[in-house]
């Protein structure tokens, strides 16, 4: 095998890297990264910045980063340094991602005393895919200019409540309470300011459970509505559908090209999005919304025709809970918009965790549970509100588990494409069975689905909620 095919059968640490480890006389062994790996002994490098400078700062992979512990320990207001500037710094590397490494950076560095408490520690190497182990005492070497201090909070002692639904109500009126002034009120729906339901969103739910609806009667509640009806005829006309002919209608678009129940789902989705306006701060990285919502969807519905003919649900309602299956994420930005920003700059510097520790960390609750409560609030389908509920626990077994679990499927599946935020984890077996789906399958949708990704993303682009 020449030496080019064997670089390119097995990932190598950058040069940059391997030069400046060789200089400083760091004896270190490449690890090929996998979930198995002691999540305690796996550093977290984030570069963080404020008016006095940027600062390295490096933790456990155990550990959530507490932007406010570490202000109370620096007396500084730190954040993720811009994405173009990190950006620069890497590509000027040649470096995929931020090693932990002081010596790289010109800045100062602070790491999290608990770090130590591993024999060996794994590294980011600066190629996606290969991490670097390095001795305890070698690691320590590095750190030798470096200030130590304890800051980051145990994920272990985190408890994001998964699966226990009965709790949310008791659990998003504590949050509430203790982040506004709204104390004395008791109901929940009055201590959270929801806007109504829109009229079309209401329309819509009446046809939904109508089994006499027709296509006239769709047609008719969607051109009440003139920007859902541009929505519709210009996405029936996009060439994601490759719709032969021009799209002169509303009921045109329905026959010839979307069908009712797609019309159905996607104009309650848009309408219920609308309901609520798209935050103007968001994290730095993070897939935009409708784009995110829009891609789910898609692979939802590849993952529904791929099933079991016998065991399919409802398509239509599939991929409505593909659509909406973040609405939480724009409820929590309507609820506790002082505190909204917190946790955007919490995601930034926590790319290795999941969005429930953060938001349990930081406010007691998670959008997943605020999301289902408002849909169950609005006399959404149950299959929904379960959809939004239990879309992060792979396990669930429990009434209607087809709808989470092809939510849960579906981000994993895009996540691992490197489409939405939080760490890429293993698809469990059991999963795949209860879909009565292949892992070879269930990768072929999303496959399919991303090959028309410049397609769907101007789908995405078309959808404009006010800000």
């Amino acid at each position: 095998m020449t030496e080019a095919a064997l670089d390119a059968a097995s990932p190598q640490a950058p040069s940059v890297i391997r030069q400046l480890l060789d200089k400083l006389g760091v004896a270190y062994k490449e690890v090929p990264e996998h979930p198995s790996l002691p999540a305690a002994s796996r550093v977290q490098a984030v570069l963080l910045d404020d008016e006095i400078g940027a600062l390295l700062v490096l933790f456990p992979h155990t550990q959530l980063l507490d932007l406010n512990r570490l202000a109370e320990l620096t007396g500084r207001k730190l954040h993720a340094v811009p994405l173009t500037r990190l950006n620069q710094m890497l590509d000027k590397h040649k470096l995929k991602a931020l090693p932990a490494l002081p010596a790289l950076t010109s800045s100062p560095c602070l790491y999290d005393e608990r770090l130590l408490d591993a024999e060996a520690l794994l590294i980011q190497s600066g190629e996606r895919g290969l991490l670097l182990q390095i001795e305890r005492g070698a690691f320590k070497r590095m750190l030798g200019k470096a200030s130590a201090g304890k800051f980051g909070q145990t994920v272990a002692d985190i408890q994001p409540n998964l699966n226990r639904p009965d709790d949310d109500p008791h659990e998003i009126t504590q949050a509430v309470q203790a982040f506004t002034a709204r104390r004395i009120q008791k109901r929940l729906e009055e201590t959270i300011e929801i806007p109504p339901l829109a009229d079309t969103a209401q329309k819509i739910i009446k046809l939904r459970v109508d089994p006499n609806a027709s296509i006239d009667d769709i047609t008719g509640v969607v051109e009440t509505d003139p920007a859902l009806a541009a929505q519709v005829v210009s996405w029936a006309g996009s060439p994601y559908y490759a719709s032969p002919g021009k799209i002169r209608s509303v009921e045109d678009a329905i026959v010839r090209v979307l069908g009712f129940d797609l019309v159905i789902n996607l104009a309650l989705g848009l309408a219920l999005g609308k309901t609520l306006s798209l935050p103007k701060d968001h994290p730095q990285q993070a897939t935009p919304y409708w784009q995110q919502s829009i891609y789910t969807a898609a692979v939802i519905e590849g993952l529904t025709r791929a099933m079991p003919r016998a065991e399919r649900p409802e398509a239509g309602l599939t991929y409505l809970a593909g659509l909406l299956h973040n609405f939480g994420y724009l409820l929590l930005a309507h609820v506790f918009p002082p505190h909204f920003s917190l946790i955007c700059r919490h995601l930034e510097v926590n790319p290795h965790l999941s969005h429930t520790y953060i938001e349990q960390h930081l406010l007691g609750i998670s959008r997943e549970q605020i999301g289902a409560w408002l849909m169950k609030l609005w006399d959404m389908p149950e299959e929904l509100s379960n959809a939004l509920r239990f879309q992060h626990d792979p396990d669930y077994d429990g009434e209607l588990a087809v709808f989470p679990n092809l939510v849960c499927l579906a981000t994993s599946l895009l996540r691992s494409r490197g489409i939405g935020s939080g760490p890429q984890e293993e698809i469990p077996d059991a999963l795949l069975e209860r879909l009565g789906l292949s892992r070879e399958k269930a990768d072929d949708v999303v496959s399919k689905v991303l090959e028309a990704e410049a397609l769907l993303r101007e789908l995405a682009s078309q959808f404009h909620p006010p800000h």
